[in-house]
């Protein structure tokens, strides 16, 4: 066998079709070195497919976290039921009558703000005030006219103090505080 001339012929002497030397500094005859595939150079290479699918999911992440939280805004905004009282101590002393004269959680929700609203918290102060009916002797409960503390834009902060007396003479009192907003109307948002 020759060897090719220096030019890197490695076509045979007299060859019509003459080949052009290797690439990538491999002598001729030997196995391919490993590494990436070689791509033409007009096109790139193409990307992959988990890198796509991971920027899609967080794409997806974002808008709905983004538009659930705005919508969420708009629908709870003004989604009061109902007009509320027209003034924050009536508000608090229609909550009041709704628990402890009619005991009757129904009525008691219609006095609390959209946010604050739990009909079960609501129906359990119900039915502590209707324990105290029945483990006492025919208690009656009232109330001055609540008074408002604070009061800045839409916000108030109303008092009341609820006597309990029973036909045996017993008496006792709780001082409440209430946390009202306007929205429609005043509505009772927080009892303390």
């Amino acid at each position: 066998m020759t060897q090719p001339p220096a030019g890197g012929d490695t076509g045979t002497p007299g060859d019509p079709n003459p080949q052009p030397p290797p690439t990538g500094g491999a002598p001729p005859g030997s196995a391919p070195t490993a590494g990436p595939p070689a791509y033409p150079s007009d096109t790139q290479p193409r990307k992959r497919p988990a890198v796509l699918i991971v920027s899609l999911v967080l794409a997806a992440a974002v808008l709905l976290c983004g538009g659930g939280g705005t919508a969420a805004f708009l629908a709870l905004r003004d989604s009061e039921d109902g007009q509320g009282a027209k003034e924050p101590q009536v508000a608090v002393d229609g909550f009041l009558k709704a628990v402890y004269q009619e005991r009757d959680a129904e009525k008691a929700a219609a006095f609390v703000c959209s946010a604050a609203r739990d009909d079960e918290k609501i129906a359990t102060k119900v039915a502590e005030v209707q324990k105290y009916v029945a483990q006492y002797q025919n208690p009656r409960f009232r109330w001055p006219t609540p008074t408002v503390d604070n009061q800045t834009g839409d916000r108030a902060t109303v008092s009341a103090r609820v006597t309990m007396t029973t036909a045996d003479e017993k008496v006792a009192e709780q001082a409440l505080r209430f946390t009202v907003v306007r929205k429609t109307g005043w509505w009772v948002c927080e009892v303390g």
